[in-house]
């Protein structure tokens, strides 16, 4: 069924001009490969690779630049704790927040790669005009003090020099700036960020990352290092972080500096922008999923970023916190893009598109793989996704209005003066529209993909609109965009009992593409069923193909092999605050006949240990089994009707 939606004014239409900030330009050369990419970093769209390795940015290079973004952003380069005997789960065996927890500011971890793998990347990067953000971490330290390096230690003077007072002392009141800029975030010792020693040995870290490749950088918890006039240890120490590590690094005039500024309680948002150059934009990621779910498209609200005037802010439909403490979590993928149409089709702002684990959902929040150092989800190369990047680069300049057909707030209009034009849907059937626009009259192809032709005649722009769908509408400026290859796998897991894997490979937009597994590559064709031998605790499968231009899509799948469960193993569970009394746990194994299992639901009492931590010794082998948590008020994980989670040996095992 269609509905008629006729607009005689843009009464709703807020002009908003695109208000320059510090930009980042070309550095050395031309690039190789022209994708259209915006010069600047804040005119262009960042793609967050988070947790991704430097080695595997460098093989995504060209899918990146395909889909037009014009940054990379990694995760966290400096040296870093390594927790879970070095295991590299997201969550796990191993997890994605130790790369928050510095031990030293030199380049290279174990989670993402050496130094030479970064210059590496970066080298990439240039070929394909993609500029390269860091994420880095100056108001805190690994909580184990002995992890932290002798050589950061002697530079601040002393280990009693290098932290603040009450560097450990969690921050209870957050209205309060002594608390929020000198005690310390979730249980981590707070960086003396006054300290001479310490800023000169951070900014000789940041050089270094200049030095290699970086053309800009992300500052973790900006709220808690101190602005001019915030307190401190020493009153006769200048509070003038900010000043030197946007001023005194190499070529400063033309990095690209943004900091995590959460809003809320003290945030002084204008302060920071004003001291870094840019900040987040939390309290518009918060409105943007809201529209994003609803499908309400509030036009005049869509235009206030909320961060007091000030555009000079990066924008997201998520980030990573928001996903890993499950506040985006629900988010499907079609409303992901709906809002990333929004926030990348307008001028206001640089868009940050986070990148979530392959694989993931609610109940797998951490994807199939678990696994850090590989790509994530291919939604960030999603034809829409692509569309409006590309739309994005092309309206460098261009004013941005954003206007509702009137009546109804569920299509939003956003026009780049009288060059292009974005339709984003948010309702659940299609529409007949009809609304001035500002485009020249003619007919406008939409470059997602998603609807017919649209056309403008005498300045009204009329057509189709699918259901929550976006259209983006240009034709001065668009140039036909690369079409990169597809290539894929399909398996039951990537957790495996025993030596092998079966799986179905795929590959389109090439004939044919390579599969390399143990050292060994050979040719497969679309739909292609292989067993993989998992050599060793795990192994990794490559697939790559490339087009006719000689441009390569590359994906690596990881593989871990289980080992079946013995008596006297152990296996540990953390304690969810909100979760009750007695811990227990039920370990089954259907694929036996009778069943093997440790005892009737619920199981067996765990054994507390102390700081919410339980463990259990397995009386007898139970094999490849499953595993259920629950508590003395019927609590569980997984959830009541799911089937339990892999029995690892070993493994502490916490809620997603």
């Amino acid at each position: 069924m269609k509905r008629k939606t006729t607009a005689l004014l843009l009464a709703l239409g807020i002009c908003c001009g695109v208000i320059p900030g510090c930009r980042a330009d070309n550095r050395g050369s031309a690039p190789e490969f022209d994708f259209g990419l915006a010069d600047n970093i804040a005119d262009g769209a960042i793609l967050h690779a988070w947790c991704w390795s430097f080695d595997t940015i460098k093989d995504s290079m060209a899918d990146i630049a395909a889909a037009g973004y014009s940054a990379v952003q990694t995760s966290p380069a400096n040296a870093v704790i390594e927790g879970g005997d070095g295991g590299m789960q997201l969550m796990g065996k191993g997890k994605w927040y130790y790369q928050y927890q510095p031990t030293d500011w030199t380049v290279g971890n174990y989670q993402l790669g050496t130094e030479d793998d970064l210059r590496e990347m970066c080298e990439e990067a240039d070929r394909y005009g993609i500029k390269v953000i860091v994420d880095v971490v100056p108001n805190h330290t690994a909580a184990d003090r002995s992890a932290v390096s002798q050589s950061l230690i002697e530079a601040a003077g002393g280990a009693d020099k290098l932290y603040h007072r009450n560097a450990d002392k969690n921050i209870s009141d957050y209205k309060s700036r002594t608390q929020c800029t000198l005690y310390s975030l979730t249980g981590l010792p707070d960086v003396n960020t006054e300290n001479k020693g310490f800023q000169d040995y951070f900014i000789a870290y940041l050089n270094t990352l200049i030095a290699d490749g970086a053309d800009g950088f992300r500052y973790d918890t900006a709220k808690h290092i101190g602005l001019p006039d915030d307190p401190a240890d020493d009153e006769n120490a200048p509070n003038n972080f900010w000043e030197r590590v946007t001023g005194e690094i190499a070529d400063a005039d033309r990095i690209f500096n943004y900091g995590e500024v959460l809003q809320g309680d003290n945030d002084r948002l204008a302060d920071y922008i004003a001291a870094i150059g840019h900040t987040t934009a939390s309290d518009y990621g918060k409105y943007i999923r809201m529209c994003a779910s609803e499908g309400m498209l509030i036009a005049d609200k869509l235009s206030d970023l909320q961060t007091g005037g000030s555009t000079d802010v990066v924008t997201w439909v998520e980030s990573h916190d928001n996903y890993t403490d499950k506040t985006s979590v629900l988010l499907t993928d079609e409303q992901i893009v709906r809002g990333w149409s929004i926030i990348a089709a307008s001028g206001l702002g640089t868009p940050l598109f986070f990148d979530r684990p392959l694989g993931s959902s609610y109940a797998e929040q951490f994807g199939k793989m678990n696994r850090i150092g590989a790509a994530g989800s291919p939604l960030y190369k999603d034809r829409t996704v692509a569309a409006v990047n590309r739309f994005r680069n092309a309206m460098t300049g261009t004013e941005t209005l954003m206007s509702n057909p009137e009546g109804s707030a569920k299509v939003l209009l956003i026009s780049r003066g009288s060059k292009g034009a974005v339709l984003v849907s948010g309702l659940e059937e299609d529409t007949e529209v009809s609304m001035p626009c500002y485009l020249p009259d003619g007919t406008y192809p939409d470059r997602s993909g998603n609807n017919p032709d649209l056309t403008v005649s005498g300045g009204v722009l009329s057509g189709t609109l699918r259901a929550g769908s976006t259209a983006v509408l240009y034709n001065e400026g668009y140039t036909e965009p690369v079409k990169m290859p597809e290539v894929s796998l399909e398996t039951d897991g990537f957790a495996v009992y025993g030596d092998t894997a079966e799986v179905t490979l795929h590959v389109r937009g090439a004939g044919s593409g390579s599969f390399t597994v143990n050292g060994v590559t050979e040719p497969f064709t679309d739909g292609e069923k292989r067993t993989v031998t998992i050599s060793g605790d795990e192994c990794s499968v490559t697939l790559s193909a490339e087009n006719s231009d000689g441009f390569a899509s590359r994906m690596t799948y990881w593989f871990t092999k289980l080992r079946p469960a013995a008596a006297g193993d152990t296996i540990s569970f953390v304690k969810p605050e909100d979760w009750n009394g007695d811990i227990y746990v039920y370990i089954y194994d259907e694929t036996v006949h009778p069943m093997v299992k440790n005892a009737v639901w619920p199981g067996e009492a765990m054994t507390p240990v102390g700081d919410g931590s339980y463990t259990y010794t397995l009386p007898t082998d139970l094999g490849a089994a499953l595993v259920i948590f629950s508590d003395s008020s019927g609590r569980q994980y997984p959830a009541a009707m799911e089937p339990g989670v892999d029995l690892e040996p070993g493994k502490e095992y916490t809620l997603p």
